[in-house]
């Protein structure tokens, strides 16, 4: 089967070299299409525009930044909505909203099209790693034909019914992980005087109820000061924003969430970095580093 696969971000471009290494034929296209170089040295094919990528190939993947990037892929010139067709697939695996997910389903489905949403859970070492987690909704024979493909992506899938109920469950998952990631970064900078016990500090985390794969994967990194992006912290923001959006609609109040939401949203000029578009989820361990010894210095200062 040839796949096509639009958008070569961070996730993007592992997740397609993961098709190519368990043995599909890979169709890519990138807004900057330089990016498909390396996937072209890995065997890939080059399509020009989204549309050439769906007339070639039975199933389309897309993984792309936001829901603004999601609906320009579809219908804009050239787009997916110019080529699709009944027989064909269009599987988008970006974080959007529900309503936007509906929105490409109608459109899709107008043209004879089947639609599968597939956000995923995980960041850039599982989807180097081919270990995502995969949540899927929307046409249950397209997610059935699309399993090979989520395999060599992920660990596990599940389908979740009619579309919008992959979004809404992403949606909940990067809340709780951009709350969690909140409070560990405060943990591992919270007093400067005991970094030197940090290792203990992981130690009991990692041995009690508070046990998980991202305190693991993250904490080593974050006693480092190692601060190289993994996920962009503008993506972590959109989510946070989206998933209080669902809280509204349904009349939830989620004031933990919006606290790390209005957190990870501003910008501290005053500090070596700022969360701005370009910031890196790891950026922000950074600042909240910063900000923290900061102000304790300040306030040892004051007392003395």
């Amino acid at each position: 089967m040839e796949i096509g696969f639009l958008g070569l971000g961070i996730m993007g471009k592992a997740m397609s070299m993961n098709l190519i290494k368990k043995g599909f034929k890979v169709t890519v296209w990138n807004r900057t299409l330089s990016r498909c170089d390396e996937l072209v040295e890995m065997g890939a094919s080059v399509g020009e525009t989204p549309a050439a990528v769906v007339k070639k190939c039975k199933i389309t993947i897309a993984m792309v930044s936001d829901p603004a990037a999601a609906l320009s892929v579809v219908f804009d010139k050239d787009g997916v909505l110019e080529e699709i067709s009944s027989g064909k697939g269009y599987v988008d695996m970006s974080t959007v909203d529900p309503e936007t997910s509906s929105k490409i389903s109608e459109a899709i489905t107008s043209k004879g099209g089947s639609f599968v949403e597939a956000p995923v859970s995980g960041s850039k070492q599982p989807a180097e790693a081919a270990l995502l987690v995969i949540l899927a909704a929307g046409d249950k024979a397209l997610y059935e034909e699309a399993i090979p493909a989520f395999n060599a992506m992920g660990k596990k899938s599940f389908y979740l019914g009619p579309i919008g109920n992959g979004a809404r469950m992403k949606l909940v998952v990067n809340m709780i992980m951009g709350r969690y990631a909140h409070c560990s970064f405060l943990a591992t900078s919270l007093n400067p005087k005991m970094r030197q016990y940090s290792n203990l500090l992981m130690s009991d985390c990692h041995l009690g109820a508070i046990a998980t794969p991202m305190f693991k994967g993250k904490g080593p990194n974050m006693i480092k000061s190692n601060f190289s992006p993994a996920f962009p912290l503008k993506h972590q923001q959109k989510d946070m924003r989206l998933a209080l959006a669902l809280g509204d609609e349904n009349a939830v109040s989620m004031p933990i969430a919006a606290a790390a939401n209005e957190v990870k949203k501003s910008e501290t000029p005053a500090l070596p970095i700022s969360l701005s578009s370009t910031a890196s989820h790891s950026s922000f361990c950074a600042l909240i580093t910063d900000v923290t010894q900061f102000e304790m210095s300040s306030k040892i200062r004051s007392r003395t």
